[in-house]
């Protein structure tokens, strides 16, 4: 409960940045909208509802972060029991802290990691898709049909399918979760070893 506050809290403290670098990132083609990160500031606040234009798309955010780490850790959790029971000497070796007690081997966790993120990032992509879109709002032209998380997920579906639309740059998108959260799963392994919570 803790750490869902703490990354519910670190998300809405950091958003109107990521917000902005969507907007920024987004022109890379056609017109320029904002010349640099001060005026589109500047100008999503004045023309988009002050603080409220900051916090577009804020809410598929939200609701995406408890499945992702719901469904990485259970993925986690569950390849690492199954290996650790199936084929202990091959997948485990004693822990650090607690010989007594088997803990994945380096390259196995990174691989189980790798796993989950790329399982948990898969369910929860469409909600990723919904936030980019509507973080673009007024830059796109079909924003008006895209106010609420429900319309996005509606509209996107509607006009370009599941394929095309709700996982569209999914692929892309694994080059950058499935290392990360193989990396992030070793390390929170490891660290359980030093911190003796074994």
């Amino acid at each position: 409960m803790a750490g869902s506050i703490a990354g519910i809290t670190a998300v809405i403290c950091t958003y109107p940045l990521d917000m902005v670098r969507a907007r920024l990132a987004f022109q890379v083609k056609g017109e320029h909208k904002y010349t640099g990160i001060i005026h589109a500031f500047k100008t999503i606040y004045t023309k988009e509802g002050g603080f409220i234009g900051f916090y577009r798309g804020l809410m598929p955010t939200v609701v995406g972060m408890a499945p992702y780490a719901g469904f990485s850790f259970f993925t986690f959790s569950t390849l690492k029991s199954i290996g650790l029971s199936q084929a202990p000497n091959l997948l485990g070796r004693p822990s650090l802290d607690n010989p007594e007690v088997l803990v994945l081997k380096t390259h196995v966790s990174l691989l189980c990691g790798g796993m989950a993120g790329a399982i948990a990032q898969t369910i929860s992509y469409p909600l990723d898709v919904t936030r980019r879109r509507m973080q673009l709002g007024a830059a796109l032209p079909d924003a008006d049909k895209c106010l609420t998380m429900v319309q996005t997920l509606k509209y996107v579906y509607r006009h370009h399918g599941i394929r095309r639309g709700l996982y569209r740059g999914l692929s892309l998108n694994y080059i950058r979760c499935i290392p990360s959260q193989a990396v992030a799963f070793t390390t929170y392994e490891f660290m359980r070893q030093l911190l003796h919570l074994n």
